[in-house]
């Protein structure tokens, strides 16, 4: 029964996005994901403005947690411009209203700045002394899309990872879940790339040097990091399989979840043992918000 770390949903519709659609209601993600064995879901926010028709305020995921308590986990967000647009802002405030109304974590960050940028650093600092595990969208450019701004080989995160050791970092997207590969050419750090996973991948080496990076295998990008070199896959989940987490990150009322069946095949399979699929898909994710 899974423990989903990632997903995202609105009360109200609101306007469509440009690409068409609007996130699935609570009672469709419920809808879908219950009877494939989905058994709690974690409602991130969307607060910053970049890429953005609507955003998705704490308040309104509470009100969905409160409505459907036995399923949703509530975590907050916030974006590093809040209250004073100033790298001095006492973010820990919100943060600290937000945990004693039953948050668990901050995510998904997606406020396009750099990782070492003062105010992304302040809302780092912050977080670490809430003690508040924080979800990342990376992007690879200022000023295009939205995430946190990092440039090839993840340097910028890295130096957040050293100067925020305390702080428990899920990374998430394209441009983290290329870096698992060490031949990844520029043009394809925001996609999905195909084939062997080569030696010297930075999501590799920074979960190897930095117990404080963990992996949030939502998405397209989290499944493809995985799956495009099976062999290979099966080896990371099982090397890192205290610092992994199973989410889907459905983004619409409808598509397809391939990382549940790719994961059941693989401890059927025993390409993966027991104590593996069990801690990817649910027990770390308990340990991690309490439940």
């Amino acid at each position: 029964m899974f423990i989903d770390i990632h997903g995202h949903t609105m009360l109200w519709s609101g306007a469509e996005r440009e690409r068409g659609g609007t996130f699935a209601s609570p009672e469709e993600l419920m809808a879908m994901l219950k009877p494939q064995g989905v058994r709690k879901l974690v409602i991130l926010p969307l607060v910053s403005p970049e890429s953005r028709e609507r955003l998705i305020t704490v308040e309104e995921v509470l009100a969905v947690v409160e409505k459907y308590p036995d399923f949703f986990v509530p975590f907050m967000n916030l974006d590093p411009r809040q209250l004073s647009n100033s790298p001095e802002a006492n973010l820990s405030h919100l943060m600290k209203y937000y945990v004693e109304r039953g948050c668990k974590g901050i995510g998904e960050v997606t406020a396009n700045l750099p990782f070492n940028d003062p105010m992304m650093e302040n809302m780092l600092k912050h977080a670490e002394a809430c003690n508040l595990p924080l979800v990342f969208h990376i992007s690879p450019q200022q000023g295009v899309n939205y995430g946190i701004v990092d440039h090839k080989g993840l340097p910028l995160l890295e130096g957040a990872l050293q100067k925020f050791p305390d702080l428990l970092f899920l990374g998430h997207s394209q441009p983290f879940w290329a870096e698992i590969s060490g031949d990844l050419p520029e043009e394809e750090r925001n996609g999905y790339p195909h084939g062997k996973v080569t030696e010297g991948g930075a999501v590799v080496r920074l979960m190897r040097q930095y117990p404080n990076l963990c992996g949030d295998l939502s998405a397209g990008s989290g499944y493809n990091a995985i799956s495009r070199d099976p062999e290979f896959g099966y080896r990371f989940l099982t090397e890192f399989q205290d610092r992994l987490f199973f989410g889907l990150d459905v983004c619409s009322p409808s598509g397809k979840r391939p990382l549940i069946e790719f994961l059941n095949d693989a401890v059927d399979n025993g390409d993966i043992t027991r104590e593996t699929y069990e801690k990817i898909g649910w027990k770390n994710a308990e340990a991690l918000l309490s439940l």
